[in-house]
């Protein structure tokens, strides 16, 4: 991919010609009197995260006069590309906030900076191994996982009540088996069983696999992924291709959505129930009719009550070309304290992944269903692709089209699998020589 030429051409530019732009940058920003200022890119999009994300550096900006940060507004859209020309220019932010299983590249060529030993010690200790995996790329730490969000099922209480079937819970989930009997019993004149909005089918359909042990990523000894798509990994989508296809309880229409768009038909009755990301629960607080009932399930187990799925953190991280690392590492173990961490939580209406802060009632009610995402926490893993260079390319031109066509009825599972192995190996292979 072009993107990723360019970036190994910016990374390979002379240590000497690299430094140049920091120290401008150093000038630019170290005042006569000694301040720093300290720039924070932040992805921070819905208002109440917003609000959050600047009173937490206001509050920083009033106790800490010698280091200020600067808040800078920055898009989820285009923020890869972006980052790109940042690094390349030599001048980034120097704390970054992005996800998890966009750091790779960033990581690996040397434009992040390693945080094992900048992060205070409650930080460290706060946050799980399983979530410090996730932004763990070879011996080194290149983010703080700090948000993260498990896939759930947004349900019509009313026709879960008219259909009869058994409610699951976080302690006592549906396996997939269930879920697709519960699917049929719900599918009436008028009413699909389940939406499934598939118009990004991949990170849905790897993370819930995880449930049934699908890997699909596989690192052998001389640390070369390759790809397979076994049993395990063809459990989920076989469930969702029969739903789409011979039990008529999925709506075919949905293949082309994005989870917003199918929530004018779950209010509506169309969609009993729409496996979303947690989030999504904002959305159906701020737009269902009044009178809408619904309620937040957890995602089907797999074999034995497996109930873990992958997810891809929220991050935070500092540029290699920073010159004060120190002082952002600083602002990040502030920013991150419990009491912040569930504030942000709740600005962004995700789960944090401190130890402490998930354990704060206002993340325990059962209200809008943030009970059950926090008794979810614990089977949270990294996303299969998470450290897979070359994952990209193959999501975007062999993994998106195979399971768009498979779900659409227009190939097999043979097919598809000899699409997703055979020509995923062959694009693995470029980034590992």
């Amino acid at each position: 991919m072009r993107r990723r030429h360019f970036l190994a051409g910016a990374l390979a530019a002379p240590a000497s010609a690299a430094l140049l732009p920091a120290c401008s940058a150093d000038r630019r920003r170290r005042s006569a009197d000694g301040t720093v200022t300290l720039r924070f890119q932040s992805l921070a999009w819905q208002q109440e995260s917003v609000a959050a994300n600047k009173q937490l550096v206001a509050e920083w900006n009033e106790a800490h006069p010698k280091i200020r940060v600067e808040y800078v507004q920055g898009s989820w859209t285009g923020v890869h590309d972006q980052l790109l020309t940042a690094f390349e220019g030599g001048d980034p932010p120097d704390i970054i906030h992005d996800a998890t299983d966009d750091l790779a590249d960033f990581a690996y060529g040397g434009s992040l900076a390693d945080l094992t030993d900048l992060l205070p010690r409650r930080l460290r200790e706060d946050i799980p191994p399983e979530s410090w995996r996730t932004a763990t790329f070879g011996d080194g730490v290149f983010g703080v996982p700090f948000l993260q969000e498990p896939r759930v099922i947004m349900a019509n209480r009313a026709l879960l009540e008219a259909a009869r079937v058994r409610v699951p819970t976080a302690r006592d989930p549906w396996s997939w088996e269930e879920f697709e009997e519960a699917a049929k019993r719900l599918t009436r004149k008028g009413t699909y069983g389940v939406a499934w909005p598939l118009k990004e089918p991949v990170s849905a359909t790897l993370n819930l696999s995880l449930s049934t042990g699908g890997q699909v990523f596989h690192r052998g000894a001389d640390d070369k992924v390759t790809i397979r798509f076994d049993a395990a990994d063809q459990a989920v989508p076989a469930v969702i291709h029969r739903q789409l296809g011979a039990d008529g309880t999925g709506a075919r229409a949905t293949l082309s959505m994005g989870g917003s768009d199918t929530l004018p038909g779950f209010f509506g009755g169309k969609y009993a129930m729409v496996p979303l990301g947690f989030s999504y629960r904002q959305q159906i607080v701020q737009q269902a009719p009044e009178g809408f009932e619904w309620t937040v399930l957890p995602a089907p187990a797999g074999p034995g009550g497996e109930q873990r799925q992958g997810v891809s953190p929220q991050t935070l991280s500092i540029a290699q070309d920073s010159p004060y690392k120190e002082e952002a590492a600083r602002f990040i173990g502030f920013f991150l304290r419990p009491r912040n961490m569930v504030r942000l939580a709740l600005g962004d209406w995700l789960l944090p992944t401190g130890t402490r802060a998930l354990a704060d009632p206002a993340l325990r009610t059962r209200e809008h269903g943030w009970a059950t995402g926090a008794a979810l926490a614990s089977a949270l893993r990294p996303a299969p692709a998470q450290a897979v260079r070359g994952y990209p390319e193959w999501k975007d031109k062999i993994a998106t089209p195979g399971l768009q066509e498979y779900y659409g009825g227009e190939i097999g599972m043979e097919e598809l699998r000899d699409r997703l192995v055979k020509d995923g190996n062959l694009v693995l292979a470029r980034y590992q020589r």
